[in-house]
């Protein structure tokens, strides 16, 4: 009876170890067959539908930004949520349209965060999946809450809405404070030469781009004449913090620097990065290794800088062994604009580029130009390259992403349209809100309906028309890329079904945080 009772002990024993062994086996063939990819978000800053070769540009030389596209799918109908660019990075952090929250609009490098600290974000739902997250670049979301001390730890920011890690500038490179901000802290700040920051008033005694022209190496068109920072007048007037300045020329560099860090210092697990450039944003600042490299001024320059840079980038995935398991999204954050504030040859050295392509309008504007912007996929070995006429939005990437690594996490804006952006589908949205400056325009099929809005035709500080008529108007993309045809009288029915249809999701005034408490 004893050595039956040791027989069946280790028979048990024996299947115990059998059991754990096939659990292991069974856990590293899921980690095997389901692998969790990088992803990297490379995010330009006003950069327009026209600007690279694979999308049609002939006098702009983009090697590195076309090899993306054709390795990869290049979308034809890709949006950013609006013509402007805190709500469009509202919109692709979030997966919300940006109309929900009022105060997604152009923000001052003052503004508080603008994302609710409990509200998900892409980073957040990747954390929850094992990424580890990280941001470099422009940030332009808002920090802290109420009157910022810059000379303090400045919270809340990235870190709290999902970054683990964050090296960022506040706003835009025409905005004061001047000064990189990594983790919440400014870098290289003196305490004994503390910043201060107004939009309000200039500080007694700090010369200004309206007062002291003589200081100035890039003069001021319009809006641009506060306080000087590296020669050049900025918005909103700042005071110390002269160790902590960039270098405008340096940026670019900069940032890739970190960027590569970060993958080296990452690539051993799954991470995120979201790549903000500044380009090709005023002000243009080219490093003297990009001066004159394109024939067309400044901003043609920092085009081609950008250009190099996702080129060193794409060469450390290669070079770290990652470049086979990380999908990379390149897209803008809103359409083009040539003169946006200085003077810089932009517009007298364009010659026969056309930054917006084939498309009507440009930044700020409803017409297309605001928000078609380049959208591209690449994952090296994965996506089939190709070209997609699917309409996509930035909003997506939340609930596509999220499909990716296998969340459940989504918005009631964010659609699902992972199967879309890996080129294993040619269904894409049927339906879209656009945004420029608070206004909204709706996109369905093949149909656009613009309302009525006061205001100006035409933007003429920056030359750019931004979709405003006394009458409503209703064009057939398809038929007429470049909006020329207002088809409303010609289409009673159409124009009534769009109005309604628009109604429906705009009058849903709703805010994120009262949709999740509904779900």
């Amino acid at each position: 009876m004893k050595n039956r009772l040791l027989l069946i002990v280790s028979i048990l024993a024996i299947s115990l170890f059998s059991c754990k062994d096939n659990a292991a086996t069974t856990s590293e063939m899921t980690n095997v067959d389901d692998p969790k990819p990088n992803i990297v978000i490379i995010y330009m800053d006003d950069l327009g539908y026209g600007e690279l070769g694979a999308y049609g540009a002939t006098e702009l030389k983009t090697p590195n930004m076309d090899a993306l596209a054709t390795g990869g799918i290049r979308f034809t109908q890709g949006y950013a949520s609006s013509a402007t660019c805190t709500p469009s990075r509202y919109a692709l952090l979030t997966g919300v349209y940006p109309w929900r929250n009022k105060n997604a609009k152009i923000l001052p490098g003052s503004a508080s965060l603008i994302i609710d600290t409990a509200q998900n974000t892409l980073p957040k739902m990747l954390k929850s999946k094992g990424y580890t997250t990280g941001i470099i670049g422009k940030w332009h979301l808002g920090l802290g809450t109420g009157e910022i001390d810059w000379n303090q730890r400045i919270s809340p920011g990235p870190n709290e809405v999902g970054f683990d890690y964050s090296n960022i500038l506040a706003a835009t490179q025409d905005r004061v404070p001047t000064v990189y901000i990594k983790n919440g802290d400014v870098v290289n700040l003196d305490p004994n030469d503390p910043i201060e920051v107004s939009y309000e008033k200039n500080f007694e005694g700090e010369p200004t781009g309206l007062e002291n022209p003589e200081m100035l190496k890039m003069k001021w068109h319009h809006g641009h004449n506060n306080s000087i920072v590296n020669r050049i007048p900025r918005i909103g007037f700042m005071k110390g913090g002269e160790a902590a300045k960039w270098v405008d020329e340096d940026m670019a560099d900069y940032f890739l620097t970190d960027a590569q860090a970060y993958v080296k210092q990452n690539k051993d697990r799954p991470f995120f990065l979201y790549y903000a450039l500044q380009q090709p944003h005023v002000p243009r600042t080219p490093h003297p290794r990009f001066v004159g490299k394109s024939g067309m001024g400044p901003r043609g320059d920092v085009i081609v800088e950008a250009d190099w840079v996702i080129g060193e980038f794409m060469e450390t995935l290669k070079e770290e062994g990652v470049l086979e398991n990380t999908l990379i999204i390149f897209s803008s954050d809103n359409g083009p604009v040539v003169n946006d504030g200085y003077y810089d040859d932009s517009v007298e050295k364009l010659g026969d580029h056309k930054p917006a392509g084939m498309l009507r309008g440009g930044k700020y504007s409803l017409f297309e130009a605001g928000t078609r912007v380049p959208f591209i996929t690449y994952w090296n070995g994965t996506i089939e390259p190709g070209v997609s006429n699917a309409m996509v939005s930035q909003l997506d990437l939340f609930s596509s992403l999220a499909s990716l690594v296998h969340s459940d996490a989504t918005t009631q804006d964010s659609k699902n349209l992972l199967d879309v952006l890996l080129g294993k589908s040619k269904e894409g949205r049927e339906e879209l809100v656009i945004e420029a400056t608070s206004r909204t325009a709706f996109r369905k099929g093949d149909w656009i309906l613009i309302p009525p809005y006061n205001g100006a035709a035409r933007n003429d500080l920056v030359d750019i028309e931004l979709g405003n008529d006394s009458v409503y108007q209703l064009y057939n993309l398809k038929e007429d890329i470049g909006q020329q045809k207002n088809l409303t009288h010609s289409n009673p029915e159409k124009i009534e079904e769009m109005i309604q249809e628009y109604h429906a999701i705009i009058d849903n005034k709703q805010t994120h945080n009262e949709l999740l408490r509904l779900e």
